[in-house]
């Protein structure tokens, strides 16, 4: 994971950091459990035709079964941002980067969440560091820093 990340932290070769990106995903929705595969894409599922409530059923499931997984706590944190709960969704964010300090999706979206409660020093620093980690990501995030730096400019941070 260390050589991944580190050749993601170089810009410039848009293949290769995508590339990387897919690899580093993978690894992370890999729960090494046929169970929490199966779960997962029941919660998936659920979600994708908004049955939030029997999508959270599952996740619950995924966390409590396999509290080391960075995606399940990814996914619920994203399930909760969706139904606009937003301090769930910290909540979850957190102990993603608790167990993957270096996880940019979680980063990007603890700074977009910080953003629209408006804890917007905070929204920047996150959405920086997730941009530092990895330099390919969409431009939502580059655009989110673009409007914050001026907002923020002359401000402590």
């Amino acid at each position: 994971m260390d050589q991944l990340f580190s050749t993601l932290a170089k810009p410039g070769d848009d293949a290769t950091g995508k590339a990387v990106e897919s690899e580093l995903e993978r690894r992370w929705r890999d729960s090494g459990s046929d169970t929490i595969e199966l779960l997962m894409q029941w919660a998936t599922e659920a979600i994708a035709t908004k049955n939030f409530p029997r999508a959270l059923d599952y996740l619950d499931a995924v966390t409590t079964m396999k509290p080391d997984y960075v995606e399940g706590w990814n996914r619920r944190a994203t399930l909760f941002f969706l139904q606009d709960e937003y301090g769930k969704a910290l909540s979850d964010l957190e102990k993603v980067l608790a167990l993957e300090p270096r996880h940019y999706g979680a980063l990007a979206g603890l700074g977009m969440i910080l953003n629209e409660i408006d804890r917007k020093k905070e929204a920047l620093l996150a959405l920086k560091k997730a941009i530092a980690i990895d330099p390919y990501l969409d431009d939502q995030v580059r655009d989110a820093i673009k409007t914050l730096e001026p907002e923020l400019d002359g401000r402590e941070i």
